[in-house]
């Protein structure tokens, strides 16, 4: 019994269109809205690092969302990205699913005022600070600090 070939012809239709076994693919469409998502991520996060700022917002919500902030805009993975699927997921996870936690929690009041603060400060090009690298930097030395010493601590025991 003769088994049948499995065959896949990609071709190249330009710049953004691709023919794959003659399913045409517009990839435009697909990087424009990826684009469009992660910008809408990056504002929404963006104005959750100010809601965290506000007083009307609780210390566990703060605490929640602040987490989210650094995490998602820390130059340094949780779980590096290099590992197969945990690498990848825990950006997949942790940054959407706690905006939306801290989204639900936080006054609306509250994020409609963030979220004007934040555009205009994306509008203006402020969002960069070197006071919020030297945080999150500082913060994951103070981490990595305690990592060491709990295995220096355990080694010596």
């Amino acid at each position: 019994m003769k088994e049948a070939a499995l065959s896949i012809e990609v071709r190249r239709l330009g710049d953004r269109r691709i023919e794959i076994s003659g399913w045409l693919w517009d990839t435009s469409f697909m990087f424009d809205h990826l684009k469009n998502w992660a910008g809408k991520l990056k504002k929404e996060t963006y104005a959750l690092y100010f809601a965290c700022r506000d007083p009307r917002v609780p210390w566990a919500v703060k605490a929640l969302a602040g987490f989210v902030v650094l995490h998602t805009f820390s130059p340094i993975d949780l779980i590096p990205d290099f590992i197969p699927v945990l690498g990848v997921l825990d950006d997949l996870i942790i940054t959407p699913l706690g905006l939306a936690l801290a989204l639900k929690l936080i006054p609306p009041e509250v994020m409609a005022e963030a979220r004007i603060k934040a555009e205009t400060e994306l509008a203006g090009g402020k969002a960069a600070s070197r006071l919020g690298l030297l945080i999150v930097v500082g913060i994951w030395l103070v981490g990595l600090a305690i990592v060491i010493w709990i295995v220096l601590r355990s080694l010596t025991k």
